[in-house]
């Protein structure tokens, strides 16, 4: 490369790296995309409807294939379905054709993406799959293709443009696909009556599953583990309470076991700052806060959490309907917890 070659690319390569151009190809992209999706809406039509219900009333699992960006799509679209109430898996259509295909059982829904519509591992697989008898829904950018018109359903996913500069890179229709395939698991979700709860409980190991499934009886302190004193007993009897259950703080309980006060190391310091009391004579009634907050076993641990943020504590006692004290907890068992 003569030196003339090297300035002249050398330019080029600073005007496309400058900040106005990339600005500018990055929102391009976010325009011809935003397109793209919004050309869907007109495609959520009775084809729409037609494959939803054949899902809803599918008896086996929704297996979705594509090849290429269209199989990334295709995972996806699988485990939205899955994690929203409606079963479902991956196959990859050219491992379908070396023995995968034994996993697509008759009672199966079969979901094919192909922006072309002529994908020749899903091509292949397609006499198969029509011999078992299983339902298929295509998802294409090409509603007189192939795949498209042998389908029980298509879902037409066309985009008026790619995002790609050059036309060739699936940008935009890889983005009409994934949003027609969240249009399906939302839609099927509403149809099922699919809960927050159940939700969760697909996702039990993740943040929203705790927040949800986890309650104040799965994490908070019980038994002999509570940190408890009578009404009568004095400010040096709750210190050792206090320091032999290490929660920073002590319930204080009538003869009944109902809560009259809750007494904190914070309650301490100020008594401590006061220096008018003697901690072997004042009784810990004179000093506890008689109006401490409380929790039910029954709740959901994330709302221990929103009531110590809210009210800046860092400890709670859990009660009965009767206000009697069942357990404890403090901010240290819900970060072990993960809730906060």
């Amino acid at each position: 490369m003569n030196a003339q070659v090297q300035v002249l690319s050398s330019q080029r390569d600073a005007v496309g790296l400058s900040a106005d151009a990339l600005i500018q190809s990055g929102r391009t992209v976010i325009d011809i995309e935003q397109n793209a999706i919004h050309a869907l809406h007109g495609h959520i039509d009775a084809s729409f409807v037609a494959a939803c219900r054949l899902m809803f009333a599918c008896r086996g699992r929704v297996v979705a294939c594509g090849m290429g960006k269209s199989g990334h799509i295709a995972r996806k679209i699988a485990a939205t379905l899955a994690s929203t109430g409606t079963p479902s898996f991956y196959v990859h259509p050219g491992e379908a054709s070396h023995g995968d295909l034994g996993m697509i059982t008759d009672a199966d829904v079969v979901l094919a993406v192909s922006n072309s519509g002529e994908t020749d591992e899903l091509l292949t697989i397609l006499p198969v799959l029509k011999r078992q008898g299983n339902a298929l829904i295509a998802m294409t950018g090409r509603p007189n293709s192939t795949l498209a018109t042998v389908a029980d359903v298509h879902l037409d996913v066309s985009v008026p443009a790619e995002a790609c500069s050059l036309g060739l890179a699936p940008t935009s229709s890889t983005t009409a696909a994934l949003v027609m395939g969240d249009a399906l698991a939302v839609a099927l979700l509403d149809a099922r009556g699919f809960t927050a709860d159940d939700f969760a409980r697909s996702h039990p190991a993740g943040a929203l599953g705790r927040r949800l499934l986890l309650h104040i009886s799965d994490v908070m302190h019980q038994g002999a583990q509570v940190p408890t004193v009578h009404l009568q007993a004095s400010l040096s009897e709750a210190l050792v309470e206090m320091s032999r259950k290490r929660l920073g703080m002590t319930a204080v309980v009538d003869e009944e076991h109902q809560l009259c006060g809750i007494f904190t190391d914070g309650d301490l310091r100020r008594t401590l700052d006061d220096g008018a009391c003697d901690l072997r004579t004042t009784p810990v009634a004179q000093v506890m806060n008689a109006h401490p907050k409380t929790i039910r076993s029954d709740q959901l641990a994330v709302e221990a959490a929103q009531l110590m943020e809210s009210h800046q504590i860092n400890a709670l006692v859990v009660v009965d309907g009767e206000r009697r004290v069942v357990g404890a907890l403090n901010i240290h068992d819900l970060l072990r917890a993960r809730v906060v």
